[in-house]
């Protein structure tokens, strides 16, 4: 999973690999160890409802589970999903999650590709 992080907005990228973990009940996640020694690991999974849990290094993201189907099934698409927590008002923080369009482009088309050789 790749995250890009830029004032009050997360962005989360995960390939197709990651898409299907994510679909059959899994987790996707990416770990990074700080010279520091301290390792922060952002972590997401579906879930009936938007939330967020703090457990130390550990961000906790579920993400609505019809709205990651429903991307999933209109794919290959440079449009992801928005998403905003609202923990303080001024300040909230927007979460965009997407499927990396490259990747489920080759891996799409391929798959379909590989059905017309016959």
């Amino acid at each position: 999973m790749r995250v890009q992080m830029e004032g009050q907005t997360l962005r989360l990228r995960v390939d197709e690999a990651e898409l299907a973990r994510l679909l059959s009940g899994g987790s996707a996640e990416n770990c990074t160890l700080l010279p520091d020694g301290r390792t922060e690991i952002q972590r997401i999974r579906l879930a009936d409802a938007l939330a967020w849990r703090r457990e130390d290094a550990i961000w906790n993201i579920d993400i609505p589970e019809a709205d990651v189907r429903a991307l999933s099934d209109r794919l290959p698409s440079r449009d992801g999903l928005h998403f905003s927590f609202s923990g303080s008002a001024a300040h909230p923080l927007e979460v965009l999650f997407d499927v990396d369009v490259r990747d489920s482009a080759r891996r799409r088309f391929h798959k379909s590709s590989e059905g017309d050789a016959s």
